[in-house]
């Protein structure tokens, strides 16, 4: 397992991490925040599969459309 958080700036011994990784990462947990302020999507009340998605979607292309 890679890290992908860098370590604190303190540290006498810092971990190696890739830096792309970590970008990848914080898109991710961006995205994932802002999915969490939709509670219709993150609680999925949806119970069709179509409709989730299509939701997922459009919430996709407003955050980085």
């Amino acid at each position: 397992m890679e890290t992908v958080i860098p370590s604190r700036s303190a540290r006498k011994n810092p971990h190696e991490y890739d830096k792309e990784r970590y970008k990848e990462r914080h898109l991710i947990e961006c995205f994932i925040n802002k999915i969490k302020q939709f509670r219709h999507i993150f609680s999925r009340f949806d119970k069709l599969s179509e409709r989730y998605m299509f939701f997922f979607i459009i919430l996709s292309e407003r955050s980085y459309g």
